[in-house]
């Protein structure tokens, strides 16, 4: 038991940092990528790499479940690529994004409570509602204001974060069957033929690859593919299988940790506050894991 709890807590650190480094990547390769091929390079990536395994792990999935690990790649992968590449590409407030990225524990909560029936521990709850507080003083407290100048696009995230509370739902009720390695590389890898389709409307084969600009705006979509969603779902969907679903969900919290992170490399001054706000957060996250 204690091995499994260091094991999903050293999960969770790693998705932490993964997930928190991918706006870095996104923000790269928009600079030579329009979010649609952003979104589709990362995806296509993703399930390209799996394809092996998943040809091998198709037939271990029960056949009356398949269409269910389909929907659950839609879900969890590929709407929320689109949505989150093209929210990033008109530049909203960060600090925003940030916390409409953190509903998802709220979102695994509410959807599960309306519509799968889920019972849910009040201590869990609590858990949740103290760690999203800690990191809506964390936002705050680094700067003056939060700006609502893009607004309508940061909704897509709150969006996104809707499909991610469907997803962990989906495989928490129905696929928690399933190996979680099998359910990552089979439902990627059909996600290689909707994201190809999309790439060659795009035109992405006629871009000008050998201009440096495009060319480290492909490779940093790629990594983000491939670390980013085929590594990370593969985790992820360990992680549900291990500790449950709303824990999982809580590695929203964790970005700004690596945010932080990023942060002081760069030379910036982290305060006392900001201490105390990730003190809350961590606090939430005990809480919701007890």
């Amino acid at each position: 038991m204690k091995n499994d709890r260091l094991a999903s807590w050293a999960i969770f650190i790693l998705l932490c940092i993964i997930w928190g480094s991918s706006f870095i990547l996104m923000r790269w390769s928009s600079n030579g990528l329009s979010s649609a091929q952003i979104a589709s390079v990362r995806i296509f990536s993703a399930g390209l790499v799996l394809i092996p395994f998943g040809i091998f792990h198709f037939s271990k999935i029960p056949q009356k479940k398949i269409f269910l690990v389909i929907l659950s790649a839609i879900c969890g992968n590929l709407f929320p690529a689109y949505l989150f590449a093209a929210a990033i590409s008109k530049n909203i407030d960060s600090s925003l994004a940030g916390i409409l990225n953190s509903l998802t524990p709220l979102c695994v909560v509410v959807i599960g409570l309306l519509f799968f029936k889920a019972k849910v521990d009040t201590m869990k709850i609590i858990g949740v509602i103290v760690g999203f507080t800690g990191l809506c003083l964390l936002t705050i407290s680094g700067k003056k204001g939060i700006s609502f100048e893009n607004i309508e696009y940061a909704t897509w995230i709150l969006l996104a974060t809707i499909l991610y509370g469907v997803n962990v739902n989906l495989v928490s009720h129905y696929l928690k069957d399933v190996n979680p390695i099998h359910l990552a590389t089979v439902s990627l890898s059909f996600m290689t033929l909707p994201t190809a389709f999309v790439l060659w409307q795009q035109d992405f084969l006629s871009l000008r690859f050998d201009e440096s600009v495009i060319g480290w705006s492909v490779i940093t979509s790629v990594i983000l593919g491939i670390v980013g969603s085929a590594i990370a779902t593969l985790l992820f969907y360990i992680l549900v299988k291990k500790a449950g679903g709303l824990f999982a969900s809580l590695v929203t919290y964790g970005i700004p940790f690596v945010a932080i992170f990023w942060g002081i490399i760069y030379g910036e001054n982290i305060t006392a506050i900001q201490i105390g706000c990730l003190g809350i957060i961590l606090s939430g996250v005990y809480l919701a894991n007890r």
